[in-house]
């Protein structure tokens, strides 16, 4: 149908991979901030708690504002980071393929409960200092919440995404006043005192430091573990494949990143036309919405070959991680916990094999793998 397709409704689907590319790298592409909501006809779309919420987190924020908060963060996960994390990932895989281990000796295990939701929020839980007490609470408002980020939400999700959204407020508002008073050697004390020093206003600092905190958190978290989910199903699928990994692992980085290209954790990403423009032919206008279609474009034959056969050595490209100044930010993470946890389940459990297909929410734009049963 072409590399741009006209939506049902008042916007553009972009399939192809180069088109798709030019989009999000392309200064002239915005992000659907509050004021571009503010011009729209029809702005009960965008009055909703969960909505209006998450466009004043990073991902919804164009420049100034999004250069001047993503500068203080700094480069979250640069080599040396990811050097200090990687013990911490190691020590959080073993633990958790301790209890997979355990499980599976009454039966089959669900990976998805016990090791792929658990590894992202003990991550970035002890980055950020969050109590371990707390992650299951975490993770549960985090599944409620991403309802908004729907294409075309429902009421009901709306309402269940708002209460999860002002149950993250609470928490993170009170993570940030706890930090403060008791400062310890973790990330968020270092931001603390980053916005101390840059915004005088104490109350502006805080409401900057809840956001920044919550969002990297529930970022974190459902795309992690959809993609630690889809590795282990994907490479079970067919047989001899988990078997020809082990015996080639110098091929674990790669399986990642087919995995990554062939079944992304968020298919769809949005953003706006700056000004009146031409795109692969077809004519936009300023402010229509794009609807960047990732899994489509990493599908493109013209830019990977046979793209619907699932190759761990293909040596293929994806944008699944976005392009520009709003490139993931956990990318490299997300690919240290993945290849942390394929190289420990490879090593430990060789006969390793599904005894159910994968179970996924109903969703256009956040894929999540809810099941997955795992045995020996």
């Amino acid at each position: 149908m072409g590399d741009v397709v006209r939506a049902p409704w008042d916007a553009y689907f972009v399939t192809g991979y180069d088109t798709c590319s030019e989009v999000l790298r392309g200064r002239n592409w915005l992000a659907p901030d509050f004021a571009w909501q503010e011009r729209q006809a029809d702005t009960e779309r965008w009055e909703a708690v969960a909505t209006q919420e998450m466009t004043k987190t990073l991902s919804r924020l164009n420049a100034p504002e999004h250069t001047c908060q993503r500068r203080s963060l700094g480069n979250l996960f640069d080599r040396s980071t990811i050097e200090r994390l990687t013990p911490q990932v190691e020590e959080h895989v073993t633990r958790l393929l301790d209890e997979l281990a355990d499980k599976m000796r009454w039966g089959e295990a669900d990976f998805v409960s016990t090791v792929s939701e658990q590894l992202p929020i003990s991550t970035i839980g002890s980055w950020l200092g969050i109590p371990p007490e707390d992650y299951a609470h975490i993770l549960e408002i985090t599944h409620n919440q991403v309802h908004a980020q729907e294409l075309l939400p429902t009421k009901s999700q709306l309402a269940v995404s708002a209460e999860a959204t002002e149950q993250l407020r609470s928490y993170f508002t009170e993570l940030v006043k706890q930090r403060r008073a008791s400062p310890g050697n973790d990330v968020l004390t270092g931001w603390i005192h980053t916005w101390d020093a840059r915004e005088p206003d104490r109350d502006a600092a805080d409401e900057i430091l809840y956001r920044l905190t919550m969002f990297v958190t529930i970022a974190s978290l459902e795309t992690t573990a959809t993609l630690l989910s889809a590795m282990v199903d994907l490479l079970l699928k067919e047989p001899g494949r988990w078997d020809w990994l082990r015996e080639n692992p110098g091929y674990i980085d790669a399986a990642v990143d087919e995995v990554l290209r062939y079944d992304p954790p968020i298919h769809i990403n949005t953003r706006i036309a700056a000004d009146d423009t031409v795109l692969a032919g077809v004519p936009i206008a300023k402010d229509s919405m794009v609807h960047v279609m990732y899994g489509a474009a990493n599908h493109d034959p013209r830019r990977n070959d046979d793209p619907d056969t699932f190759d761990v050595g293909r040596g293929g490209t994806h944008l699944t991680f976005g392009g520009g100044v709003h490139y993931c930010l956990g990318a490299a993470l997300a690919r240290l916990e993945a290849r942390t946890l394929l190289t420990q389940l490879l090593k430990r459990f060789p006969t390793l094999r599904a005894v159910s297909p994968a179970g996924y929410a109903s969703r256009l734009v956040f894929r999540r793998i809810t099941s997955l049963g795992v045995t020996t």
